[in-house]
């Protein structure tokens, strides 16, 4: 925890609500550095973020104003601090659209509440690309006003330096720098005075009662249309079925129509080539994060992204009149592996361990630095006591012992919904493991029942795989 930061944090919370949260917790990061916190009283949540960058959060706090006032669905703007670095938002909770999604079976899963909220997603995009455009201070959009020829070229040498160079797949740098000149003034042809929001994805759309809301747009500016619609259904870890990829683009170009006039063959001549442009920029940030950055997560997207590849050029969708690159393409899709998606519960470990004091703290052995700490030693010790001291936390007389005490019973609800957010927000985004450890003086009764009692706790209600050691079982009596 950055106690800085979340003294800063704190500090803007109690000049704009008069006093201080029950809880704080610091969300883990994700893709950027942003920091995130929710702030909890005993009624209501917020969230908190803090961020350097003050161009970036100028832009999102522009944008933010403007849609919530023309009423779209996205967080509440409650406090600013002077400088900018902080600010607090209404709490949107912990559900995105991705973590709905059936991963695992996805040509038998998508049912129909997934789809409908698909639906309900892409219905409000028209909204945020043409209304929003209305009166929109592009000014304010970081780090560029638009996606003009200079944002693309951006992406493309993005692609060439952290996907093909780092990737071992030969190329001509001439040609291939003679190719994106031809394949950018082929996006160009396509009009651009919407709003574009960027990185327009499942991860990026809250659900609550089963209606989207919207987060994540700072990086949005003026662009195409055909950008965003590509970066929903080309999503490459929500991997959707290429038939319900085509269905959703219909519904889609049939809601745009009922806002706008749409050239709809103009259209469709040039939306594959902003997939292609997409896919391309997907790859380059999977090859930086995972490759350069290290971090596992996005080097598990980077088979879906390849695999989209290898569907443009099966169904032949790529740029033709563009040799050279689709050239390229054709022999980055041939990399594609068979995609056999495994189940959430693969993706995700949870490492719970009881321990002593006197032993010290379990290191972490994925690298990840430890996760949460619960210090069971405020509790009663039933180990003081003679009939207990020969059993353990498994024991249904030490389990009715500490269920009885209101102490045990506050400490494990704590306990409990703090590493229920975090799973929750580690789920949405893709991460591997967490480690959660209970500590006592001799690692035999109060830790051994929070363990036991957690690991059940999470079993029932999410899925993931879950490793329970107690560290002290060989010592037990």
């Amino acid at each position: 925890m950055h106690w800085s930061i979340e003294r800063i944090v704190l500090a803007l919370y109690h000049k704009w609500h008069g006093d201080a949260p029950v809880h704080i917790i610091e969300l883990p990061l994700s893709g950027s550095s942003r920091q995130y916190f929710r702030l909890s009283t005993e009624e209501h949540s917020y969230i908190a973020a803090f961020n350097t960058d003050v161009k970036e959060n100028k832009a999102f706090l522009t944008m933010t104003r403007h849609f919530h006032r023309l009423g779209f669905p996205v967080p509440e703007i409650l406090a600013v601090d002077d400088d900018e670095h902080a600010y607090l938002l209404s709490d949107l909770g912990d559900t995105t659209l991705f973590s709905l999604l059936p991963h695992g079976q996805p040509d038998k899963q998508f049912d129909h509440r997934i789809i409908n909220l698909y639906k309900k997603t892409i219905e409000w995009l028209p909204a945020f690309q043409v209304k929003g455009a209305e009166d929109m201070d592009f000014n304010v959009c970081y780090p560029r006003h638009a996606f003009d020829k200079h944002s693309m070229m951006w992406d493309l040498n993005y692609f060439k330096y952290y996907f093909l160079k780092t990737s071992g797949i030969a190329f001509d740098e001439q040609k291939l720098e003679d190719s994106f000149d031809l394949f950018v003034t082929r996006l160009l042809e396509a009009p651009r005075e919407f709003f574009m929001y960027r990185d327009f994805q499942s991860r990026n759309v809250m659900v609550i009662d089963d209606q989207p809301f919207f987060i994540d747009y700072q990086g949005g500016r003026k662009g195409a249309l055909q950008y965003d619609i590509a970066s929903m259904l080309f999503d490459a870890k929500a991997n959707l079925p290429f038939d319900l990829r085509q269905h959703l683009l219909e519904h889609y170009i049939g809601e745009l129509s009922n806002i706008t006039r749409v050239d709809e063959h103009q259209f469709r001549s040039v939306y594959y080539d902003f997939v292609l442009i997409r896919i391309m920029q997907a790859l380059a940030t999977y090859g930086f994060r995972g490759g350069v950055e290290k971090k596992p997560l996005f080097l598990q997207s980077m088979p879906f992204a390849l695999n989209n590849l290898k569907w443009l050029a099966d169904n032949h969708l790529l740029p033709t009149y563009n040799p050279y690159l689709c050239d390229l393409i054709t022999r980055i899709a041939a990399t594609a592996p068979d995609i056999a998606e495994q189940p959430t519960k693969e993706g995700l470990t949870i490492t719970i361990r009881s321990f002593s004091y006197r032993q010290g703290i379990p290191a972490d052995s994925s690298g990840n630095g430890g996760g949460f700490v619960f210090d069971c030693r405020v509790l009663p010790n039933p180990g003081r006591q003679n009939q207990y001291k020969m059993l353990t936390g498994k024991d249904p007389d030490v389990v009715s012992f500490l269920e009885r005490n209101q102490e045990a019973k506050e400490f494990f609800g704590m306990a409990s919904a703090m590493t229920s957010n975090a799973i929750k927000n580690y789920l949405n985004r893709g991460h591997t493991s967490l480690m959660i450890s209970f500590g006592c003086t001799g690692g035999q009764h109060r830790s051994v029942y929070c363990a036991e009692k957690l690991a059940k706790t999470i079993s029932d209600n999410y899925n993931v795989h879950v490793d329970l050691q107690h560290m002290e079982e060989k010592n037990w009596p």
